[in-house]
Formats: C-alpha cells, structure tokens, sequence
C-alpha cells in the first residue's frame, strides 16, 4: 500500500509542476493551466485523503494491537496460543505505538496545510479570471501551496516508508500472513 500511496503523491507531484510550469509559461502545452488545474487539484485531494487515511489507519491499528497486548484481554486475536509472559510484547509494541503517532504527526499537518492553501489558491485563481483579486495575489498562495506541497511530499514520501516498515515488523512479531493485513 505504501508504495502504491508513493506514486499516488509522485504523480500529484509532477501535475502539480506542470500546471505551474504552463501558468508560468515555462513550457508550451496544448492545455492552458486553468484546464489542468481543476484535475490536478481534484487528484491532489484524492491522494491526499488516503495518504491521511493510511497514516490514521496505520496508527489505529497499532493502538488497537497496544490495547490488546497492555490489558490482556482479546489475546486470541492475535495469538494462537497467548504466551504466558507478554512484556517482550509489550515493550515492542510501546515503540510501534510512537513510530506510528510520528509519522502521523509528521505528515497529517502538512497534508491539512497543502489541501487548504490549495483550495485558497484554487478560488483565488478565480477570482482572478474574474478581475476580482490582482494576478499577485493568487500567484502568493500558489508559492504557498507548492512550498507546503515539496515539505509535505519529502515527509509523507520519508513516513510512507517507515510506515511500511513498522507494518512488516508487526506481522513478523506476530505471525500475521500478508493477505490478512
């Protein structure tokens, strides 16, 4: 899933360059950069949401296993056979726990920043074809919204993959197969 949410952000990534690349008139494209940017932000909406939605997940899920583990009650759902001493259990999962709140908080601000400066840029950016704000107006919120979007994109890329590195270290401690998870 990590991987799949990586091309996901990648692909939002560059029609985001390219639609500001046209309104900078950079390259010459047979679409005007108003006719990209309705897709491309939709998109960046989409991709957003299930980056969000993974680290949420991905957290939940760890906090669930913590719960599970630190009251003993439910150890069927994850053991077979429950072992008698949990605290190995227990001290792996504590730090799951806080690699998965990290990177939940290391890239939900950031996707909350993007898609708001995005939709302040979006509408601005009509308002503009409407002569209703200056042309320097909208190009500042869309300098905003790419630094926000290169910021958020380097760490939900960096958490995407220790995501998907915690989630193997969960089934590995667990003996979970891969198709359930």
């Amino acid at each position: 899933m990590a991987y799949l949410l990586r091309s996901l952000i990648l692909i939002m990534l560059l029609s985001v360059t390219l639609t500001v690349l046209v309104a900078l008139r950079f390259i010459d494209f047979p679409l005007s950069h108003i006719q990209l940017a309705i897709p491309t932000f939709i998109y960046t909406i989409f991709a957003q949401a299930f980056v969000m939605f993974y680290f949420i997940g991905v957290s939940r899920l760890v906090n669930n296993i913590h719960l599970i583990v630190s009251t003993e009650t439910n150890l069927n759902e994850l053991f077979d056979n429950p072992p008698a001493d949990l605290t190995p259990y227990k001290e792996k999962v504590k730090r799951f726990v806080h690699e998965a709140d990290l990177a939940k908080r290391q890239t939900i601000p950031w996707t909350i920043l993007m898609l708001i400066l995005g939709m302040i840029a979006f509408l601005l950016g009509g308002a503009h074809d409407t002569n209703m704000v200056e042309k320097t107006t909208h190009s500042g919120v869309v300098y905003g919204f790419a630094a926000a979007l290169l910021i958020g994109f380097v760490r939900q890329w960096w958490y995407l993959g220790k995501a998907h590195i915690l989630l193997r270290k969960v089934k590995g401690l667990f003996e979970i197969p891969d198709g359930q998870m």
